[in-house]
């Protein structure tokens, strides 16, 4: 296989989901930090809560709890460098989307992951 097609093959893998979190940053439909995501959910706002794999028992929990309550996806992904990171931030344990379109693209990527796995 020549060196281009390589390469390719890498920019084909790279990982779509945290691409999405951060077009949503930038669009400005993403709520980061423990206090707007809570926020968030409890507003009525979000449409997805991810946690960060790392994040502490007691962090994945309260989400679980209020997700489970408000109704609101929540999946546990990544680590929290890795999520700051696709954000342009430092690390960040948990975000909240904040737009629907944005949410059922993640949601998708997600599901097909589960799928692989």
């Amino acid at each position: 296989m020549t060196d281009w097609k390589r390469r390719w093959v890498r920019l084909k893998k790279r990982d779509r989901i945290l691409s999405l979190i951060g077009l949503a940053v930038r669009a400005g439909r993403c709520a980061s930090g423990e206090a707007m995501t809570e926020s968030g959910i409890k507003s009525g706002n979000a449409c997805l809560a991810i946690v960060a794999s790392d994040a502490s028992d007691n962090t994945k929990k309260k989400f679980r709890d209020m997700c489970k309550f408000y109704r609101v996806p929540i999946y546990i992904y990544g680590d929290k460098d890795t999520l700051g990171h696709a954000m342009g931030k430092e690390f960040r344990a948990s975000l909240a989307i904040l737009d629907e379109g944005f949410a059922d693209g993640i949601l998708k990527e997600l599901k097909k992951r589960e799928d692989i796995a």
